[in-house]
């Protein structure tokens, strides 16, 4: 991937909300070397770093996105490519995920059929089928993470990015998408494919980085968020508006709390890498497995494909 990878002629992005042509600002100017497109790089829960492309602000709405990226069969390849290890978080994501699940019997939800977008080695679809969910599929495109799923559950995860002709149309009642839609190169083509599969009816959850929270504004650059793998960056208002855009009804929305060990939190935390070493060689044993649920700097958003 190195030797290709410098050759890869990269692709300006448009706003997806007010489509081409529209001005936007820098923010962030480029911050990695073309060696940085491998698989490594790309693969899950990577501590912080401070890569990322070029990132623009819209002049017109205020989306945040970088600008250019690399092409989407690209991004797609190393995805593929890439190693899945959350270690041990899986019982604190499958917390946190399960959590926004639950808030959709409020909202109408229907414990039928799920869809997970980006759905690693299939951990929330075993979640979801423990609420009572009586079928579940997910898609996956990293190898390495289905390949890590529990037998009973790697039957329903599809090896591929979501893409038109994965599934029938109306075929699930929730659809959902966890820390996923930021990395996605092409925000209105997915929510168009999403509408289509999704019944009449049927509710879109989404938890993903908020760029406009306390923890983004105060630690600018040096965020986490601020990476290679984000495309595109929303707020409350600009997710909502990209969201209704691709035809859905938004419903409920939020900032949203995230279930941590200890141990994880400090290697979130934006600190030379000695520094973070040094940290989790500390937070080693039973106190590094203490849990906490606070705020991180995500939001959550529900929305209804109309009847």
């Amino acid at each position: 991937m190195t030797a290709e990878a410098r050759t890869i002629e990269m692709r300006s992005t448009d706003c997806a909300i007010c489509g081409p042509g529209r001005g936007a600002r820098e923010v962030y100017p480029q911050a990695f070397n073309p060696d940085d497109l491998n698989p490594v790089i790309f693969s899950a829960r990577r501590a912080p770093d401070r890569r990322h492309f070029r990132i623009v602000r819209c002049d017109t709405c205020g989306l945040v996105r970088s600008d250019p990226v690399a092409p989407s069969s690209t991004l797609a390849e190393l995805y593929q490519a890439s190693d899945f290890d959350y270690g041990e978080e899986v019982a604190n994501l499958r917390r946190t995920y399960g959590r926004y699940l639950g808030r959709l019997d409020s909202l109408g939800g229907v414990r039928g059929s799920l869809l997970e977008i980006g759905c690693g080695n299939g951990f929330f679809l075993l979640e979801a089928l423990a609420r009572g969910y009586r079928d579940v599929r997910g898609v996956e495109p990293s190898r390495d993470a289905i390949e890590k799923a529990a037998p009973e559950i790697r039957p329903a995860i599809v090896e591929e990015v979501m893409r038109p002709g994965l599934f029938e149309a109306d075929a699930f009642d929730v659809v959902c998408l966890f820390q996923v839609f930021d990395h996605v190169p092409d925000p209105g083509a997915l929510l168009a494919e999403i509408h289509r599969v999704l019944r009449p009816g049927g509710l879109l959850l989404f938890l993903n980085h908020n760029v406009t929270s306390l923890s983004s504004r105060l630690l600018g650059e040096h965020s986490p968020i601020i990476d290679i793998e984000h495309t595109y960056l929303y707020s409350p208002l600009t997710m909502s508006r990209v969201v209704a855009a691709g035809g859905f009804e938004v419903v409920a929305g939020g900032p949203a709390t995230n279930t941590y060990s200890l141990k994880y939190l400090a290697h979130l935390l934006p600190l030379p890498a000695g520094l973070r070493r040094a940290a989790g060689r500390l937070l080693t044993g039973r106190a590094g497995r203490w849990r906490m649920t606070v705020p991180l700097g995500n939001l959550f958003l529900v929305a209804r494909r109309p009847r």
